[in-house]
Protein backbone atom coordinates (compact mmCIF):
# COMPACT_ATOMS: atom_id res chain seq x y z
CA UNK A 1 0.00 0.00 0.00
CA UNK A 2 2.09 3.11 -1.09
CA UNK A 3 2.39 5.11 1.55
CA UNK A 4 1.74 9.24 2.02
CA UNK A 5 4.80 10.55 0.70
CA UNK A 6 4.48 8.46 -2.38
CA UNK A 7 0.86 9.42 -3.11
CA UNK A 8 1.97 13.26 -3.01
CA UNK A 9 5.51 13.01 -4.52
CA UNK A 10 5.83 14.90 -7.56
CA UNK A 11 5.17 13.23 -11.17
CA UNK A 12 6.49 13.52 -14.36
CA UNK A 13 4.81 13.84 -17.39
CA UNK A 14 6.16 13.57 -20.85
CA UNK A 15 4.15 16.79 -22.11
CA UNK A 16 5.32 18.56 -19.12
CA UNK A 17 9.16 18.19 -20.00
CA UNK A 18 8.64 18.64 -23.74
CA UNK A 19 7.30 22.04 -22.60
CA UNK A 20 9.57 22.53 -19.94
CA UNK A 21 12.60 22.15 -22.63
CA UNK A 22 10.57 24.42 -24.78
CA UNK A 23 10.62 27.28 -22.75
CA UNK A 24 14.37 26.70 -21.57
CA UNK A 25 15.19 26.91 -25.36
CA UNK A 26 13.56 29.83 -26.10
CA UNK A 27 15.53 31.92 -23.30
CA UNK A 28 18.84 30.02 -24.08
CA UNK A 29 18.15 31.50 -27.46
CA UNK A 30 17.68 34.88 -25.82
CA UNK A 31 20.93 34.73 -24.35
CA UNK A 32 22.81 33.62 -27.25
CA UNK A 33 21.35 36.54 -29.20
CA UNK A 34 22.11 38.78 -26.76
CA UNK A 35 26.15 36.90 -26.68
CA UNK A 36 26.21 37.26 -30.33
CA UNK A 37 25.76 40.73 -30.62
CA UNK A 38 28.05 41.43 -28.02
CA UNK A 39 30.92 38.86 -29.82
CA UNK A 40 30.27 40.78 -33.41
CA UNK A 41 30.80 44.11 -32.00
CA UNK A 42 34.18 42.90 -29.78
CA UNK A 43 35.48 41.71 -33.19
CA UNK A 44 34.46 44.46 -35.28
CA UNK A 45 35.45 47.18 -32.74
CA UNK A 46 39.15 45.31 -32.50
CA UNK A 47 39.68 46.25 -35.88
CA UNK A 48 38.78 49.76 -35.74
CA UNK A 49 41.15 49.86 -32.45
CA UNK A 50 43.85 47.97 -34.00
CA UNK A 51 44.08 50.55 -37.18
CA UNK A 52 47.26 52.43 -36.37
CA UNK A 53 45.69 55.19 -37.11
CA UNK A 54 43.84 55.03 -33.75
CA UNK A 55 44.43 55.87 -30.65
CA UNK A 56 42.54 54.21 -27.74
CA UNK A 57 43.61 57.68 -25.28
CA UNK A 58 42.63 59.96 -28.44
CA UNK A 59 39.50 57.86 -29.06
CA UNK A 60 37.78 58.99 -25.13
CA UNK A 61 39.64 61.99 -24.69
CA UNK A 62 39.64 63.75 -28.66
CA UNK A 63 37.63 66.66 -28.79
CA UNK A 64 37.66 66.00 -32.60
CA UNK A 65 35.78 63.74 -34.66
CA UNK A 66 36.81 63.68 -38.14
CA UNK A 67 37.81 59.85 -39.35
CA UNK A 68 38.16 61.21 -42.80
CA UNK A 69 41.82 63.30 -41.92
CA UNK A 70 42.43 60.39 -39.02
CA UNK A 71 40.51 62.05 -35.90
CA UNK A 72 38.91 59.75 -33.74
CA UNK A 73 38.12 61.71 -30.32
CA UNK A 74 34.75 61.03 -30.31
CA UNK A 75 33.09 63.56 -27.41
CA UNK A 76 31.74 65.78 -29.53
CA UNK A 77 29.50 62.74 -30.83
CA UNK A 78 29.22 61.62 -26.83
CA UNK A 79 28.45 65.16 -25.85
CA UNK A 80 25.78 65.57 -28.45
CA UNK A 81 23.91 62.20 -27.40
CA UNK A 82 23.91 62.99 -23.49
CA UNK A 83 22.56 66.60 -24.46
CA UNK A 84 19.35 65.35 -26.28
CA UNK A 85 18.84 62.81 -23.57
CA UNK A 86 19.22 65.03 -20.24
CA UNK A 87 16.96 67.19 -22.70
CA UNK A 88 14.18 63.94 -23.31
CA UNK A 89 14.59 63.37 -19.78
CA UNK A 90 13.91 67.50 -18.35
CA UNK A 91 10.51 67.32 -20.26
CA UNK A 92 9.47 63.21 -19.89
CA UNK A 93 10.13 62.47 -15.98
CA UNK A 94 7.87 65.20 -14.83
CA UNK A 95 5.23 64.95 -17.44
CA UNK A 96 5.34 61.34 -17.50
CA UNK A 97 5.06 61.40 -13.25
CA UNK A 98 2.40 63.48 -12.95
CA UNK A 99 0.28 61.61 -15.81
CA UNK A 100 1.11 58.41 -14.47
CA UNK A 101 0.03 60.02 -10.25
CA UNK A 102 -2.92 61.77 -12.46
CA UNK A 103 -3.94 57.61 -13.71
CA UNK A 104 -2.96 56.35 -10.76
CA UNK A 105 -4.78 58.01 -7.64
CA UNK A 106 -7.25 60.80 -9.37
CA UNK A 107 -8.35 60.07 -12.76
CA UNK A 108 -12.01 58.54 -12.84
CA UNK A 109 -12.11 55.39 -14.97
CA UNK A 110 -13.88 57.37 -17.97
CA UNK A 111 -11.23 59.74 -18.13
CA UNK A 112 -8.53 57.03 -17.85
CA UNK A 113 -10.40 55.49 -20.41
CA UNK A 114 -9.23 58.47 -22.93
CA UNK A 115 -6.22 59.40 -21.79
CA UNK A 116 -4.59 55.83 -21.63
CA UNK A 117 -5.34 54.78 -25.56
CA UNK A 118 -3.85 58.19 -25.93
CA UNK A 119 -0.93 57.22 -24.51
CA UNK A 120 -1.01 54.12 -26.73
CA UNK A 121 -0.95 56.47 -29.77
CA UNK A 122 1.48 58.45 -28.78
CA UNK A 123 3.72 55.07 -28.20
CA UNK A 124 2.76 53.25 -31.61
CA UNK A 125 3.97 56.28 -33.75
CA UNK A 126 6.95 55.28 -35.45
CA UNK A 127 10.23 57.07 -34.76
CA UNK A 128 10.53 58.77 -38.42
CA UNK A 129 6.99 60.35 -37.93
CA UNK A 130 8.54 61.56 -34.66
CA UNK A 131 12.08 63.15 -36.02
CA UNK A 132 10.19 64.99 -39.26
CA UNK A 133 7.79 66.62 -36.35
CA UNK A 134 11.17 67.87 -34.74
CA UNK A 135 12.14 68.69 -37.96
CA UNK A 136 9.01 71.07 -39.03
CA UNK A 137 7.30 71.98 -36.03
CA UNK A 138 9.10 72.10 -32.78
CA UNK A 139 11.92 73.38 -34.74
CA UNK A 140 10.04 76.13 -36.32
CA UNK A 141 8.66 76.63 -33.04
CA UNK A 142 11.49 76.94 -31.03
CA UNK A 143 13.10 79.80 -33.90
CA UNK A 144 9.96 81.79 -33.12
CA UNK A 145 10.59 82.04 -29.44
CA UNK A 146 14.03 82.29 -29.25
CA UNK A 147 14.87 83.87 -32.69
CA UNK A 148 15.84 82.59 -36.28
CA UNK A 149 19.66 83.87 -35.49
CA UNK A 150 19.95 82.33 -32.11
CA UNK A 151 18.16 79.27 -33.15
CA UNK A 152 19.73 76.80 -35.94
CA UNK A 153 17.50 74.80 -38.28
CA UNK A 154 19.20 71.10 -37.38
CA UNK A 155 19.98 71.30 -33.58
CA UNK A 156 19.89 69.09 -30.32
CA UNK A 157 17.02 70.77 -28.73
CA UNK A 158 14.27 70.10 -30.38
CA UNK A 159 15.36 66.83 -31.09
CA UNK A 160 15.77 66.50 -27.60
CA UNK A 161 12.28 67.74 -26.41
CA UNK A 162 10.62 65.34 -29.20
CA UNK A 163 12.73 62.04 -27.91
CA UNK A 164 10.87 63.54 -24.48
CA UNK A 165 7.43 63.39 -25.81
CA UNK A 166 8.49 59.81 -27.37
CA UNK A 167 9.69 58.48 -24.15
CA UNK A 168 6.44 59.97 -22.13
CA UNK A 169 4.20 57.04 -22.84
CA UNK A 170 6.91 54.93 -21.82
CA UNK A 171 7.47 56.61 -18.79
CA UNK A 172 3.62 57.33 -18.05
CA UNK A 173 2.66 53.67 -18.04
CA UNK A 174 5.37 51.81 -15.94
CA UNK A 175 5.62 54.55 -13.53
CA UNK A 176 1.87 54.07 -13.39
CA UNK A 177 2.36 50.18 -12.74
CA UNK A 178 4.67 51.05 -10.03
CA UNK A 179 2.32 53.86 -7.96
CA UNK A 180 -0.46 51.33 -8.08
CA UNK A 181 1.46 48.35 -7.18
CA UNK A 182 1.85 50.22 -3.50
CA UNK A 183 -0.63 48.24 -1.10
CA UNK A 184 -3.73 50.19 -0.72
CA UNK A 185 -3.68 49.70 3.52
CA UNK A 186 -0.62 52.11 3.00
CA UNK A 187 -3.04 55.19 1.79
CA UNK A 188 -5.56 54.19 4.69
CA UNK A 189 -3.01 54.39 7.19
CA UNK A 190 -2.17 58.06 5.95
CA UNK A 191 -5.49 58.97 5.65
CA UNK A 192 -6.41 57.95 9.25
CA UNK A 193 -3.84 59.69 10.49
CA UNK A 194 -5.07 62.84 8.82
CA UNK A 195 -3.28 63.05 5.83
CA UNK A 196 -5.16 64.81 2.59
CA UNK A 197 -4.94 63.28 -0.49
CA UNK A 198 -1.91 64.55 -2.67
CA UNK A 199 0.08 64.74 1.19
CA UNK A 200 -0.59 60.74 1.00
CA UNK A 201 0.37 60.73 -2.81
CA UNK A 202 3.68 62.20 -2.71
CA UNK A 203 4.74 61.50 1.09
CA UNK A 204 3.20 57.81 1.28
CA UNK A 205 2.67 56.43 -2.29
CA UNK A 206 5.97 57.69 -4.22
CA UNK A 207 8.61 57.26 -1.63
CA UNK A 208 7.30 53.41 -1.22
CA UNK A 209 7.02 53.24 -5.40
CA UNK A 210 10.62 54.07 -5.45
CA UNK A 211 12.40 51.24 -6.47
CA UNK A 212 9.71 50.47 -9.34
CA UNK A 213 9.89 54.61 -10.67
CA UNK A 214 14.07 54.63 -10.33
CA UNK A 215 13.98 51.76 -12.78
CA UNK A 216 11.37 53.33 -15.18
CA UNK A 217 13.62 56.41 -15.26
CA UNK A 218 16.72 55.08 -15.68
CA UNK A 219 15.30 52.75 -18.35
CA UNK A 220 13.74 55.37 -20.46
CA UNK A 221 17.34 57.62 -20.49
CA UNK A 222 18.14 54.22 -22.12
CA UNK A 223 15.94 54.44 -24.70
CA UNK A 224 16.41 58.04 -25.40
CA UNK A 225 20.44 57.44 -25.51
CA UNK A 226 19.52 55.03 -27.90
CA UNK A 227 16.95 56.51 -30.51
CA UNK A 228 17.80 56.84 -33.63
CA UNK A 229 15.77 58.24 -36.04
CA UNK A 230 14.43 61.32 -34.58
CA UNK A 231 18.25 63.26 -33.76
CA UNK A 232 19.35 61.68 -37.69
CA UNK A 233 16.27 64.25 -39.12
CA UNK A 234 17.05 66.80 -36.86
CA UNK A 235 19.65 67.03 -34.35
CA UNK A 236 22.55 67.65 -37.26
CA UNK A 237 24.86 66.34 -39.17
CA UNK A 238 28.16 67.11 -38.44
CA UNK A 239 29.94 66.45 -34.97
CA UNK A 240 30.47 69.34 -32.63
CA UNK A 241 31.17 69.64 -29.45
CA UNK A 242 28.85 72.56 -27.93
CA UNK A 243 26.75 72.84 -24.75
CA UNK A 244 24.34 75.42 -26.71
CA UNK A 245 21.70 73.46 -27.57
CA UNK A 246 20.42 75.51 -30.50
CA UNK A 247 23.20 74.75 -32.26
CA UNK A 248 23.61 71.35 -34.83
CA UNK A 249 25.45 68.75 -33.27
CA UNK A 250 25.73 65.04 -34.29
CA UNK A 251 24.85 62.19 -31.66
CA UNK A 252 26.53 58.86 -31.78
CA UNK A 253 23.35 56.51 -33.40
CA UNK A 254 22.90 59.68 -36.13
CA UNK A 255 26.58 59.09 -36.76
CA UNK A 256 25.93 55.47 -37.28
CA UNK A 257 23.22 55.85 -40.06
CA UNK A 258 25.09 58.47 -41.82
CA UNK A 259 28.03 56.34 -42.12
CA UNK A 260 26.00 53.05 -42.57
CA UNK A 261 23.58 54.37 -45.47
CA UNK A 262 26.66 56.22 -46.96
CA UNK A 263 29.59 55.35 -49.44
CA UNK A 264 32.15 54.02 -47.04
CA UNK A 265 33.92 51.20 -48.50
CA UNK A 266 33.56 48.15 -45.92
CA UNK A 267 36.74 47.15 -43.61
CA UNK A 268 37.83 50.84 -44.27
CA UNK A 269 38.54 52.72 -40.44
CA UNK A 270 34.99 55.03 -41.30
CA UNK A 271 33.49 51.47 -41.73
CA UNK A 272 34.64 50.15 -38.66
CA UNK A 273 33.96 52.94 -36.28
CA UNK A 274 30.58 53.01 -36.87
CA UNK A 275 30.74 49.35 -34.48
CA UNK A 276 33.28 50.67 -31.93
CA UNK A 277 30.95 53.45 -31.24
CA UNK A 278 27.81 50.93 -31.18
CA UNK A 279 29.94 49.16 -28.50
CA UNK A 280 30.16 52.20 -26.50
CA UNK A 281 26.64 52.48 -26.91
CA UNK A 282 26.00 48.95 -25.66
CA UNK A 283 27.91 48.99 -22.20
CA UNK A 284 26.47 52.87 -21.80
CA UNK A 285 22.66 50.76 -21.81
CA UNK A 286 24.44 48.07 -19.88
CA UNK A 287 25.87 50.36 -16.86
CA UNK A 288 22.67 51.99 -16.77
CA UNK A 289 20.68 48.62 -16.48
CA UNK A 290 23.19 47.82 -13.63
CA UNK A 291 22.87 50.67 -11.70
CA UNK A 292 19.13 50.50 -12.27
CA UNK A 293 19.05 47.16 -10.69
CA UNK A 294 21.07 48.00 -7.78
CA UNK A 295 19.06 51.23 -7.41
CA UNK A 296 15.79 49.11 -7.37
CA UNK A 297 17.23 46.95 -5.01
CA UNK A 298 18.38 49.64 -2.30
CA UNK A 299 14.79 51.08 -2.33
CA UNK A 300 12.98 47.81 -2.84
CA UNK A 301 10.14 47.04 -0.15
CA UNK A 302 8.42 44.15 0.56
CA UNK A 303 5.03 44.26 2.21
CA UNK A 304 2.79 41.83 3.31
Amino acid sequence: MPTQNTQFRKKHRLHERIIEAIMFLFALFSLLITVGIVVILLRESYLFFSDPKVNLLGFLTGKDWQPMIDQFGFLPLLNATFTTSIIAMLLGIPVGLFVAVYLAEYASDRMRGILKPTLEVLAGIPTIVYGYFALTFMTPLLRMLFGQERVEIYNTGSAGLVIGILVLPLIATMAEDAISSVPKELRLASYALGGTKIETTFQVVIPAALSGLSATFLLALSRAIGETMVVALAAGAGPKLTADPFKAAETITGYIVRISGGDVSYNSVDYNSIFALGLVLFLITFTLNLISRKISNVFHQEYE
